[in-house]
């Protein structure tokens, strides 16, 4: 018990963190800091948004307690995480998901088997607040640019990032203790295009709300 709630601690100090805006992330090893904007057009961004809402909701009320489904979306690639009662709930729920007209790619990674209890998603979630911490202060590594997932220990990244960005990402995720396993989902950029997002990102950001 004293365990499960210094995972809750952590979980609900990290959400506030998160919640404060970390977006201004120091570069020792730089010797600077960057401002790092997420590389999705705010469009898609809401895209993703309503996908993980709708869909989320949508299988919650047909599957019932016959599953237990997390719906990450990023940059319309979902991934579908989390328990099917057995194959034919797990196929409902990937042509519920291939239904919806804004998913461009479909990756269905739930597990045939009873839902998932409360300590174990506390503890998923503690290790998702772990690795998103040494995301953001890891150097020339932009955090905000992805998705981190943690499903019984296994740990699923999305984003959209160079190669090498991408390898310290999976590097990163990887060396973090507690994680059995890392699955990366990413959109590989060339640094041309990095460069090209990041001043968009930068022109957004100086436009008016």
């Amino acid at each position: 018990m004293k365990r499960i709630a210094r995972i809750i601690i952590f979980v609900l100090i990290s959400l506030h963190v998160s919640a404060c805006g970390v977006v201004i992330v120091g570069g020792a090893a730089a010797g600077g800091i960057s401002v790092l904007a997420d590389r999705r057009s705010p469009s898609v961004q809401a895209i993703d948004l309503g996908i993980e809402l709708e869909l989320g909701s949508q299988l919650s009320k047909k599957l019932g307690d016959s599953a237990h489904i997390v719906v990450v979306s990023f940059n319309q690639k979902v991934l579908l995480l989390g328990e099917a009662k057995d194959e034919a709930i797990k196929a409902q729920a990937e042509t519920e998901a291939k239904a919806n007209k804004n998913v461009r790619i479909l990756f269905n990674e739930l597990v045939i088997g009873p839902n998932s209890s409360l300590a174990t998603r506390a503890n998923d979630s503690y290790l998702a607040s772990k690795i998103k911490t040494q995301m953001v202060f890891t150097s020339e590594l932009p955090s905000n640019s992805m998705s981190i997932s943690v499903e019984n220990d296994r740990a699923y990244l999305m984003g959209i990032l160079t190669q090498a960005e991408a390898e310290k990402a999976k590097k990163v995720a990887s060396t973090t203790n507690g994680v059995k396993q890392v699955f990366a989902y990413f959109d590989i950029i060339s640094d041309e295009e990095r460069v090209r997002l990041e001043k968009q990102g930068k022109a957004q950001r100086s436009q008016p709300l």
